[in-house]
């Protein structure tokens, strides 16, 4: 048989990564198998022990990855500052309560799509739920700080970050719950994710 390179086994690897990152957000990590996720990975099941040690260490790395590109993407709107479109932070609340978020759960960020799963699982799966969590947070909190800077106001750190706690919080739960009745109640999910592109940052 043709030996695997270490190109090779480093793209299967992350064959694994993305078919569990779209697997795990849109089903929930315990609905799905190894044998599944090998599938949709397009590997063979008992390859899975040649890049992971458990499932649990692949849900660990899911969860960092994924924070990561969303905290990425927000860094992003950070730099390119306020423009046409409002302030950044009004641009991330609009971005996140939008339709398109909502209607991809097996994309986007894992704040709402593996907020359960986190609760649920190993206290390492956790911890790296919390690290994305502390990520938008301290991400948050430096644009309210510059924000208030920006406007010859004063803002006290611990209150910037109760600022932020509060928006993170207002942001998951409104996906959360438009996501939770979109199927029998679309006008309602629609409804949700207005009062929250509508206040959270008012």
């Amino acid at each position: 048989m043709p030996r695997i390179t270490k190109e090779d086994k480093a793209r299967n690897r992350q064959n694994i990564l993305e078919a569990a990152s779209r697997m795990f957000r849109s089903q929930g990590v315990d609905a799905v198998g190894i044998a599944e996720l090998m599938k949709e990975a397009g590997l063979t099941h008992g390859g899975f022990y040649n890049h992971f040690a458990s499932k649990n260490d692949l849900v660990v790395e899911v969860c960092g990855a994924a924070f990561a590109a969303s905290h990425g993407s927000l860094a992003q709107i950070v730099d390119d500052g306020p423009h046409q479109d409002g302030s950044a932070l009004k641009r991330v609340v609009d971005g996140y309560l939008s339709t398109a978020h909502r209607d991809a759960p097996d994309g986007g960020c894992p704040s709402a799509s593996l907020v359960t799963d986190a609760g649920r699982h190993s206290e390492a799966v956790q911890s790296a739920y919390a690290a994305g969590v502390e990520g938008y947070l301290t991400g948050f909190a430096a644009e309210f700080l510059r924000e208030a800077e920006e406007n010859g106001h004063d803002l006290d750190p611990d209150e910037a970050r109760h600022k932020a706690m509060r928006l993170l919080s207002e942001m998951v739960g409104a996906l959360v719950l438009a996501r939770a009745v979109r199927q029998v109640e679309p006008e309602l999910s629609d409804e949700i994710l207005r009062a929250g592109r509508g206040q959270a940052v008012d």
